[in-house]
């Protein structure tokens, strides 16, 4: 099935890219240009979590905290050193920071949804 190649630079007005922009996901990396998530990966964020850009790009960094937890774990030579575990925690603590700013984006929305009715009648309240 051919795939279409990545929008670069990144749209910052479209959904993908503002997801990339908070991962951050922003620059093609490697000899062969190409970024962490592909557009359609973090278009299936997008769709798993309703549309949720905050909440989309909080998954994409548990799964960037997760790889870099299993691939990376902690290595030490002579003069370098990673440490997974330690940016996996980072990403995690971030995606946390993105799901609660969400959450009070969510909370926020939904003071605008109210309705005002107004009566154009009295009401009958002979029965009372």
């Amino acid at each position: 099935m051919p795939t279409t190649p990545d929008l670069t630079p990144p749209d910052y007005t479209t959904a993908v890219g503002q997801v990339r922009l908070l991962i951050p996901d922003t620059e093609q990396l490697g000899d062969i240009p190409a970024y962490i998530f592909s557009d359609p990966q973090i278009a299936a964020f997008l769709s798993l979590y309703a549309n949720s850009i905050k909440r989309a790009a909080a998954q994409a960094k548990l799964v960037l905290a997760t790889s870099e937890a299993l691939i990376n774990k902690v290595i030490r030579t002579a003069d370098y050193a990673t440490d997974g575990a330690k940016l996996g925690a980072e990403l995690r603590a971030q995606a946390n920071d993105l799901r609660a700013e969400a959450d009070r984006d969510e909370a926020e929305d939904s003071y605008e949804e109210i309705a005002i009715v107004s009566f154009t009648t009295k009401p009958d309240n002979s029965w009372l």
